[in-house]
Parts: C-alpha cells; structure tokens; sequence
C-alpha cells in the first residue's frame, strides 16, 4: 500500500510517497481502508517533532481518518468487515490502510460521506468537550471564538448557537469571517482591522463575554482573558499562533474568573463514556442540521505535503481533506 511518511523531522515538504506492507491487525485491532483523512494543525506539529506525541521515525501522520474496515483482530465484536466507520489515530491516517484499535472506532452518522466524516470528529468533539464540559457554555450567554474560520473554530460556532449562545468570531481576513457568519456567527472581529478589547467592550457594551474559546494562543490570549466578564472562562484549546502566552495570574483573582485547559486527546483515554456521550450528542445535532462540517478543499493523498504547508501557512478555512 501507499503511505506518506516522515523519515526524518522537518517541514512539510520534507515528507515522502512510499510503498509499505499492508499492516496486520493484532487482538483487539482493525485495519481500515482509507477513504479521507482530514489534515489538522497537531499534524503540522508532529512531522516537526512539537507536539507531546512523539511517534518513532518512520511514520505516517493524520490523525483522523474515514473508511471501511477490511479486517479484524482477535476479540473484536464491534464492528465487522465492510462497515463504514471514522477512527481517531494520532498519527498513521495518511496512508491507503490504518491499523487502530477497535475502541478508537465510530459509525459514520447516517448521510454523511467519508469526506465530512473525516473532517467531523475531531474538531466537532474538542470544541463540544471545551464548551459543555470544560467551558459549561449555557443559553443566554456569549462566547468569543478567536481562530474562529479554522476547523475547531467554525465547530465552535456551530455548536455555541447549538447550545443557544450568542457567538463573536475573531479571525484574520473579511473572507474567512464571512465564512463564520455563514456557520452562524452573530457578530464579528477583524484582527487586521480592529482592536481586539475595544471591539469586545464595544459589541458587549463594556460587560465582556462569558466564554473565550482559544485554540491560537500567541499575542490574542490575554486581551481575550481581560475582556472576560464576571466568572467568565477561557478555554485554552491549542497555540496555533506558535507562542504559549504568560499570563498575569492576578487578572484571574481581579474578574473571579477560570482559564480552563482543553485536553480532548486524554479526555477520550481517560472518560470513554462521556467521550461516547459527547459523539451521540454531536450526532443528533447533525442529524437535526445543526452542524455542518466546512471542508474547503481536498487533495490527493500524494499531495498531504501541499495540504500541510496550506495548514501551517493559516491558508486553511474549515477543514482540507486527503482523499484516497
């Protein structure tokens, strides 16, 4: 079979095309044959050696993967040959076939075909566990989503009006915050156009918001934390920006407020039912056209260094997608 692999640490284009044998699966393992496997910013990480999952070279990156199991291990009893299925994997998904433990398995929700089931999972279910569970987003409230025209951004949103909250989307560019509105954004900042504290003070009429979803980090963090209402919450999601901030602790004690971290990876290990809770929920909300995954653009899978560079150069609105 094809994959792509990282022999050696670097940038995007520093990954090959090569043939590989097919993998076995062992007890409690599936071999999936991929169908789409959607590209994410841990992705542009991992190939560099940034991110806390440090596979041994050689590899394949992707993390998230939609397809169709073609063979079982041993003991397996959830799934069976020919099911269509999406799996979460951490790395190895850029590839014709994935090897991954049957428990890391989803059903793809009925209607949807492997290129939005690719793009749905991972994004979907970090930004309901950072709003339900983490952040306790309630109706009535508003929320500020910087990054907003990314995947987990514009999941955010979705879920943010979902949940009946008033959403305000951050990003760079007039075209990616008109996709936001499109995803159901009530109102908007331009970082390129606007300051950031004096347009929150602005559309809130100088209360603040009550949720900060941040999976950028870098320079936006802490005006984001300082226009917190009242026992508001930031949710540290991720540093796409490239930088971890440093925050003053005494604006925490100032606005009684949380900065709350969003582990998603370690939740799923370590909660396995309100991780299952979660997805059955995300399910009900696309079946109820709630939630429509944004997919921008696909690429062969011999293009996942194209679809990488366009991830790490913020090119990238929703979610870019190999296809197999």
């Amino acid at each position: 079979m094809k994959a792509v692999l990282c022999k050696a640490f670097g940038p995007p284009e520093s990954l090959v095309v090569e043939e590989v044998a097919s993998p076995d699966p062992g007890p409690g393992e599936v071999v999936v044959s991929v169908k789409a496997a959607s590209v994410n910013f841990p992705d542009v990480l991992i190939i560099q050696n940034k991110y806390q999952f440090k596979p041994q070279l050689p590899f394949s990156p992707g993390s998230e993967v939609a397809g169709v199991v073609k063979t079982i291990g041993d003991g397996v009893t959830t799934v069976t040959p020919g099911d269509r299925v999406m799996a979460f994997t951490t790395y190895g998904a850029f590839a014709e076939e994935v090897k991954t433990q049957a428990t890391r398995l989803l059903p793809l929700p009925a209607g949807m075909d492997f290129a939005h089931a690719a793009a749905f999972g991972l994004t979907y279910a970090t930004s309901d566990h950072a709003l339900r569970d983490r952040g306790q987003l309630a109706g009535g409230e508003t929320l500020l989503v910087l990054g907003a025209a990314g995947g987990v951004g514009l999941a955010a949103i979705e879920i943010g009006k979902a949940l009946g909250a008033r959403v305000i989307a951050a990003a760079s560019t007039a075209d990616k915050l008109a996709v936001c509105r499109e995803h159901g954004a009530d109102d908007s900042i331009n970082y390129a156009t606007d300051d950031l504290r004096e347009r929150i003070k602005s559309l809130t009429d100088g209360r603040g918001v009550d949720v900060v979803y941040d999976p950028v980090g870098g320079a936006y963090t802490e005006p984001a934390l300082r226009s917190l209402a009242w026992r508001g919450r930031l949710l540290v999601v991720g540093f796409a920006a490239g930088d971890i901030p440093k925050i003053p602790l005494n604006l925490t004690l100032l606005k009684g407020c949380s900065i709350v971290g969003v582990f998603w990876g370690e939740f799923t290990r370590r909660e396995p039912q309100r991780f299952a809770e979660s997805m059955q929920q995300l399910g009900r909300w696309y079946a109820d056209g709630k939630l429509k995954p944004h997919v921008s653009r696909t690429y062969p899978l011999e293009r996942a260094a194209d679809a990488l560079t366009a991830m790490a150069n913020r090119q990238v609105k929703g979610k870019v997608v190999l296809t197999v």
